[in-house]
């Protein structure tokens, strides 16, 4: 009797071309592998670079940080004397080679790993890419699908770069070490080596005829104005000959060679297991659809951080260390936004235990009542100028209770949360405290940008909000309201706690309200004493927290400006587009995205929390599920498979920022499940 594979399906995404993918379209899209330690791989659907980001291997790795060291494979098929080349390129003489577009005739995702075909004349080619996850390996492979026998040429070439450092003008001739069937490449001398070896049935030697590129161009960022041409060397090549049905397979990795002897085809198919499983543990309303993309597409933020402190410290309490990536190519973990995010990531799916972790770990980094705000890549310490993220991390801790009951977590987090309530209350870092006299809480200090609108350029900071801002406090309301609760339940005296929420309370609908326009103000006693008229997005969360710190009968007015001035298919805008700082696009330099980044850009993430305001309202769950109808077609476009940071705030609300984004997965997922008819 066999046995049936109860597994969920995974989800696929496909692309067909039956005459060749379009350059000029399809460069746009872009895919993403991740190892669950922060490292990558990501390129663009037809194969050309268009980022310094962008590389087939990109581990992180301690205090480097994520490293290119594959920046790509130039890949030449040769069929009955004829040459087909599978990759495309551009370079900054204006030369565009757009051969891998011509012969590509799909991509698809199935689950997270993407899969090419190409035609090589009368043969097929596949080509799919694995990393192994917890590893710095990589493994990519190419299966002769029809047609008669390919010689094929695959030439590596390595660099050593941070990947979100300027591009060198110079990188050294690589050096290679072969050792049997070991091959050990440098770019550099300090460069870790990369281990590669290749799996076949037929001779595939390295040919040590080295190269150099022509000047590599990467539009994206040129038109971000950063450094945007690279010149590569290549120190040789591999080649084999296929036959139909024949593998080919080239493994990767910056571990023991051990990380090496395995079968490529097990690696494929255990990187499918993992997927499947995940679908398994996420609510069967998650395992189909767009649910179950998100599902995935959650899992790629995950991480264990790549701090050996974090994993020393872990393994002494008998514990897990995780973080969550912002976003892909450049954020590492935030504590803003792994806060945000973590329902969504872990208790939409059903990872309670790396729930528990992320918790866990960031409690040990509180320092002052506060926090980290974010750790820097390669770096074990984290930095706080943050008001707002320690605040987020009572509503993630609140969000883990209620799905888990877990008092033991509870019991030995309470103290953590009292010290940062008692912290906030007298003052601490960065001028972030209570006022006394109104029981608020506010937040500045020169040069700093404390609040989630936090972009900052030359020293310029576009959005200070110094004063109290308006979520900064809606979140405060909602800490102390927590904790009276969990102090109950502990046996402790709620009372200091329900007296701060009282006062608070008081105080924010007495001095935030505008009655003039029917909304809050998004700061008070902000500079020179001032409140902030702006509308934005911010007041939303007076609303949609677990305890609204705004009276109920304001809530409607609030909601009917929100969704007439800052509702878009893809999320909130920033700002409303009748403010004189309103920016209606997010590109040029980097000053002049700065200057957009929170004046009106859309963000993703907001929809969330607009959702569960609005459900508050309407429980029309049919009307909340249509407001998510744009992020389910996005899924197709930028980032394949993965929702965007920002958008633009005007149609066709160009996607923008970094291709995928943790709490815009989080967000979106967990009220698409919130949102669920059965």
């Amino acid at each position: 009797m066999t046995p049936v594979d109860s597994s969920p399906a995974l989800p696929r995404i496909a692309f067909e071309w039956p005459d060749g993918a379009h350059f000029a379209k399809d460069v746009s899209h872009e895919w993403l592998v991740t190892n669950g330690r922060g490292g990558y791989a990501s390129g663009t659907l037809v194969g050309c670079n268009t980022r310094r980001y962008h590389g087939l291997f990109i581990p992180s790795m301690e205090k480097r940080g994520r490293t290119v060291l594959l920046a790509r494979l130039v890949e030449h098929a040769h069929v009955d004397g004829q040459s087909y080349r599978l990759g495309s390129e551009e370079c900054s003489d204006g030369a565009t080679h757009e051969d891998g577009a011509r012969h590509l005739r799909s991509f698809h995702l199935d689950g997270l790993v993407p899969v090419w075909e190409y035609q090589a004349g009368p043969a097929r080619l596949r080509r799919k890419l694995v990393m192994v996850h917890g590893e710095n390996t990589v493994f990519i492979a190419w299966e002769h699908v029809s047609g008669p026998e390919v010689a094929l040429r695959l030439r590596p070439f390595p660099v050593d770069r941070p990947h979100d450092r300027p591009i060198p003008s110079h990188q050294s001739q690589p050096t290679v070490v072969l050792k049997g069937s070991q091959l050990e490449m440098r770019s550099e001398d300090e460069a870790p080596p990369m281990r590669m070896r290749m799996y076949a049935g037929c001779p595939a030697p390295f040919v040590g005829l080295a190269q150099t590129s022509p000047v590599q161009l990467y539009r994206v960022e040129k038109s971000r104005g950063y450094e945007h041409t690279e010149v590569q060397h290549s120190p040789g090549y591999f080649e084999c000959t296929l036959r139909p049905g024949e593998l080919l397979a080239l493994g990767i990795t910056t571990e023991a060679w051990t990380s090496l002897e395995r079968d490529p085809a097990e690696v494929f198919a255990l990187e499918l297991a993992r997927e499947r499983r995940l679908l398994s543990r996420a609510p069967e309303e998650a395992r189909t659809g767009v649910p179950a993309r998100l599902v995935l597409a959650a899992d790629q933020f995950i991480i264990d951080p790549p701090r050996p402190a974090d994993d020393a410290w872990a393994r002494s309490m008998g514990l897990d260390a995780r973080s969550v990536i912002a976003g892909y190519h450049w954020f590492t973990d935030w504590g803003r936004d792994t806060m945000i995010s973590l329902d969504g990531l872990t208790l939409c799916t059903g990872r309670y235990r790396e729930a528990v972790a992320i918790l866990r770990t960031f409690q040990h980094y509180v320092w002052d009542g506060l926090i980290p705000n974010y750790f820097p890549d390669g770096e074990n310490e984290g930095v706080y100028h943050t008001a707002d993220a320690t605040m987020w991390f009572f509503h993630a801790v609140d969000r883990y209770l209620d799905c888990t009951k877990d008092t033991e977590l509870l019991r030995d987090i309470f103290p953590t949360l009292r010290s940062i309530i008692e912290h906030h209350m007298k003052g601490t870092r960065f001028n972030i405290g209570v006022d006394p006299a109104d029981g608020l809480l506010r937040q500045g200090a020169e040069g700093y940008q404390l609040t989630w609108m936090d972009a900052k350029v030359d020293g310029w900071v576009v959005t200070p909000r110094r004063g109290k801002a308006v979520e900064i406090n809606a979140l405060w309301f909602n800490a102390l309201r927590l904790m009276a609760t969990w102090a109950e339940q502990l046996g402790h005296d709620a009372k200091p706690y329900l007296a701060a929420a009282e006062k608070a309370y008081g105080s924010f609908n007495r001095r935030f309200w505008n009655e003039k326009l029917q909304c809050l103000f998004d700061v008070v006693d902000g500079e020179n004493g001032k409140e902030d008229a702006a509308i934005r997005p911010n007041q939303v969360f007076a609303i949609s927290l677990k305890h609204p710190v705004l009276h109920r009968d304001r809530w409607e007015p609030v909601l009917e400006l929100v969704r007439r001035e800052l509702v878009t298919p893809v999320g909130l805008r920033s700002l409303a587009a009748g403010h004189p700082d309103y920016k209606a696009n997010y590109d040029g330099d980097l000053r002049a995205r700065d200057a957009a980044y929170h004046q009106g850009t859309v963000w993703g993430w907001l929809i969330g929390h607009y959702v569960d305001a609005t459900l508050k309202v309407n429980p029309d769950l049919k009307a909340a599920r249509a407001l998510l109808h744009g992020l389910e077609d996005h899924l197709l476009h930028s980032g394949v498979g993965q929702i965007s940071e920002i958008f633009d705030a005007t149609e066709p609300y160009r996607p923008r920022g970094c291709i995928a984004q943790a709490w815009s997965v989080a967000e979106a997922l967990r009220v698409f499940l919130k949102t669920h008819v059965t």
